[in-house]
């Protein structure tokens, strides 16, 4: 008897339905096709026991299951509970099952029949509803994340013989009530900007590059209070949106990190990684091609502290992402492709002992170990990054000051203000955001500056031979500044203080850029 059920696999963040064809024939042995790994192949074995251990049994004839569009790589536990329930259902042990197949189902089988957790519920979830099914049965503990879609029924089990009571009779079960979309802002933020000391010219410009969701570096000494700053703009950003929210969500559900308790993000992801980690680590990838860091970051920071320190070969990776707003990873047998629209922070040295420039500490770097440190960082992936910022070592006098410094949930306000005059401004553009994200179209139609503004641009860009990604960078970074000005049209002084946010191009370590 063939009896088909459906399933539901992952290719890149998305879910693509899976049909289970399970036929029991005349002849002997069990076989998986469809292009399934080893923990496909495994499933046989859980199944078995998983069946055998709640009063049902194996078919002792010819067993073929087929997992079908059978191009697609088939990966994970996942498919043990649409695969039991096919076997069961072709082998006569339940019915009726003219309903089978207008669910998704998908869980891991323990040996005793018990369910457990799987990832990428809410992708799977989303394709289900798109497709119209008429509702997805998963284990207890994916419950949460599954009930974040609206219009389509999600039922959840503890065990095997529930989902075949399921079967049996399926108005016996009432769907989960669903979880209600709370898009209050939650910042995971311990650090306030009021809590930091002087930097009034750094937490400026962050405030400006949160605006637009503009790259940033910050070039100082140790102990300045680099890292510090970075991890206190979390508390400035605007909040996500809804659409944001379960984007960002899906990936943190396909790589099993959501939190166990609030399945939907509702801070603007902050990644922080360690300079060690790899290419593969950072824009993902893998056998089974996995997100990594950059797509974690989605609509995000990604923080990368010592930026010298990584492996030049790994930041380099970052090139195109940081243009196009997306990774792809392609193997031999397939391409997928992540989001990652973030924004990049970057913090460093000036050079290795980190005192060049000091105004009290000397240096004792040559200028061949200034070249070869800042050689590590090329002169394009700079050019991508739209703001240089110079952090000077705080003196005592700012310390112990007594000054009331501006809280983040002031500026937090100016930034909000900012992003909604850009969500007004492209909300006809599709893909475009934010003003970092401007193509030169867009900066044509949308950037408007004054004659005197124009004049200051053109002798910056001669004085210090700018190329043309800078010249777009510093246009961008202007009309962030006039967004919070709340200015129509880009005035001279926008001008001027974008020029002062390309430290890279115009002070004395320019000299030792590749």
């Amino acid at each position: 008897m063939l009896v088909k059920t459906k399933g539901s696999a992952l290719i890149g963040i998305d879910a693509v339905v899976i049909t289970i064809e399970v036929n029991v024939s005349m002849g002997q042995g069990y076989c998986i096709v469809g292009l399934p790994d080893s923990s496909v192949k495994e499933s046989l074995d859980r199944t078995e026991s998983a069946i055998k251990a709640n009063g049902f049994r194996m078919p002792r004839t010819k067993l073929v299951i087929n997992l079908s569009p059978a191009e697609l790589k088939k990966t994970g536990a996942a498919f043990d509970l649409p695969i039991a329930i096919g076997i069961l259902a072709a082998s006569e042990q339940i019915s009726p099952i003219h309903l089978i197949d207008k669910y998704i189902m998908m869980g891991e089988l323990g040996l005793d029949g018990k369910l457990y957790p799987i990832k990428g519920v809410l992708a799977m979830a989303m394709q289900a509803k798109s497709d119209g099914y008429l509702g997805i049965l998963l284990p207890n503990e994916n419950a949460a994340e599954a009930s974040l879609v609206d219009d389509i029924d999600i039922y959840c089990f503890e065990h095997l013989t529930e989902v075949v009571d399921f079967i049996a009779q399926p108005d016996t079960k009432s769907p989960i009530k669903r979880t209600r979309l709370v898009m209050d802002h939650e910042t995971i933020s311990v650090t306030d900007f009021s809590d930091v000391k002087g930097q009034e010219n750094v937490k400026r410009a962050l405030e400006i590059a949160s605006a637009g969701s503009h790259n940033i570096i910050m070039i100082g000494p140790p102990g300045a209070g680099k890292t510090m700053l970075a991890k206190s703009i979390v508390s400035i950003l605007p909040p996500l949106n809804q659409m944001e929210a379960l984007e960002t969500s899906k990936i943190y559900s396909i790589t099993g990190k959501l939190d166990a308790v609030n399945k939907l993000l509702r801070s603007r992801p902050f990644r922080h990684p360690h300079h060690s980690l790899s290419a593969i680590a950072l824009i993902g990838g893998g056998s089974h091609p996995q997100p990594g860091e950059i797509s974690l970051a989605h609509n995000g920071i990604l923080f990368l502290d010592e930026l010298p320190e990584f492996n030049r070969s790994v930041i380099e990776v970052l090139r195109q992402p940081m243009e196009e707003g997306i990774v792809c990873i392609a193997r031999a047998k397939m391409s997928v492709t992540f989001p990652a629209r973030f924004m990049l922070m970057a913090a460093m040295n000036p050079c290795p002992c980190g005192y060049y420039n000091h105004p009290k500490k000397e240096c004792h770097c040559s200028p061949a170990a200034i070249q070869k440190y800042m050689h590590k960082i090329s002169g394009p992936l700079l050019d991508r990054i739209d703001m240089h910022i110079e952090v000077v070592p705080v003196l005592y006098n700012e310390l112990r000051a007594s000054k009331k410094e501006e809280t983040s949930a002031i500026i937090a306000i100016r930034v909000k203000n900012a992003r909604e005059i850009q969500s007004h401004r492209f909300k006809n553009e599709i893909g475009t955001y934010t003003n970092a994200q401007m193509n030169s179209s867009q900066l044509k139609k949308y950037c408007t500056i004054t004659s005197e503004g124009e004049a200051i641009l053109k002798m910056a860009m001669e004085k210090f031979q700018l190329s043309a990604r800078a010249f777009d960078r510093i246009i961008k970074v202007s009309r962030s500044i006039a967004d919070l000005d709340n200015s129509n049209t880009i005035q001279i002084n926008h001008v001027s203080e974008a020029l002062q946010y390309r430290n890279l191009d115009k002070s004395n370590w320019g000299q030792y850029k590749n």
